[in-house]
């Protein structure tokens, strides 16, 4: 399916009317109470070019597991080459790769279609220049380009004939470029940073327990019972859901405007973990990083680090199904090898009449 100019054109209304609403409430509450903050923005993007850059190595891995659900409706994308993926639609000089996630909800169609058209819904339909250095206007247009994306995406839902207007899903997207990464989500995906050992939330959890997504659903005369939105939904943004949804033009307590955020990427920067909702229910970001710093130091592969998640977030009795990709970003580690083991003799004291004895008995006494 192609999308129609009109499409992109509701898109970039949709866009410009959201930004505004969203951006009033996130600014009043503090970002990332439960782990390590992160201080830089798009400014802090811009690095002087005497400054040797940090490059990374990125390697990643997979695991999804449909848990103790009857459906799987998890689908994940991961692209460790997205040059060579586009060809000539991008194809900058550096390292460039792609991640996502989608938590489908209402059956698996919504999610299946936004990973099947991903390509086009987040590069194709969009015109990124071709630069040889990232500048703080490229990272600023990249950025508006992917919050349209995916508003489009939400659109290029509400008009696919296969898709329910009550199936949708979450959405959290990575995207490296060079020592750049930018974050995207819309939902309760989350991504976690590993940043020296100690986590870094990428991503807010847009769900109706969050205080600035429960104020701004109830100022647009949605409402909150029991922990779902408008009695129904466990979150606040999501794709699809489009009998849920105000008509086109009209603001609405769900929405699929995600937050976006970006740093530069250093050495002190290990890997990124992005998973759906099944893992972060039953762990925390802190909890996940400290497993996979120590998987990653008993065999260095982060496709065993994403199956040691999914595995640990099943004995810890998740109920949901179970995504996890883990992105390396620094070199191969030395893996740590095993000492040998030692025989360990228990020691024990004598008495002195027993030392006495035993002397005795050595000289032939």
């Amino acid at each position: 399916m192609i999308v129609s100019s009109n499409m992109g054109a509701e898109a970039d209304i949709i866009f410009r009317h959201q930004v505004v609403d969203v951006m009033s409430i996130s600014t009043q509450v503090s970002r990332f109470d439960s782990v390590a903050a992160c201080a830089e923005t798009i400014g802090d993007a811009v690095i002087e070019s005497s400054v040797v850059k940090f490059v990374p190595r990125i390697r990643s891995g997979s695991c999804a597991n449909i848990g103790p659900r009857r459906s799987m409706e998890d689908e994940h994308i991961r692209i460790d080459d997205l040059s060579s993926h586009l060809g000539s639609i991008f194809n900058p000089s550096i390292p460039t790769a792609f991640y996502a996630v989608f938590d489908g909800h209402g059956g698996v169609d919504a999610a299946a279609y936004i990973k099947s058209n991903a390509t086009r819904l987040f590069f194709e339909d969009f015109d990124f220049p071709q630069v040889s250095d990232i500048d703080a206007v490229f990272l600023k247009e990249l950025e508006d380009s992917h919050r349209k994306a995916f508003l489009l995406a939400d659109l290029a839902l509400a008009a696919e004939s296969s898709v329910s207007s009550s199936c949708g899903t979450t959405v959290l997207t990575a995207l490296v470029l060079g020592r750049h990464l930018l974050v995207a989500n819309a939902g309760d995906c989350r991504a976690v940073l590993c940043r020296k050992g100690t986590a870094v939330e990428m991503s807010h959890d847009h769900r109706p327990s969050y205080l600035p997504e429960r104020k701004r659903v109830e100022e647009l005369g949605g409402f909150i019972d029991d922990g779902y939105l408008n009695g129904y939904l466990s979150v606040t943004r999501a794709l699809g859901d489009w009998d849920m949804k105000f008509p086109l033009g009209s603001a609405s307590p769900l929405i699929a405007e995600p937050d976006v955020r970006q740093i530069v990427l250093s050495e002190d920067d290990e890997f990124l973990i992005i998973g759906c909702d099944g893992i972060w229910d039953v762990m925390s970001s802190q909890f996940a990083v400290s497993l996979v710093c120590r998987a990653l130091r008993r065999h260095d592969n982060p496709e065993e680090c994403a199956k040691e998640l999914v595995n640990e977030a099943s004995r810890l009795n998740s109920s949901d199904n179970l995504t996890a990709i883990v992105i390396c970003f620094s070199s191969p580690a030395r893996v740590e090898s095993c000492p040998p083991h030692r025989r360990r003799f228990r020691s024990c004291n004598l008495s002195e009449e027993a030392r006495n004895k035993l002397k005795s008995l050595l000289e032939g006494n």
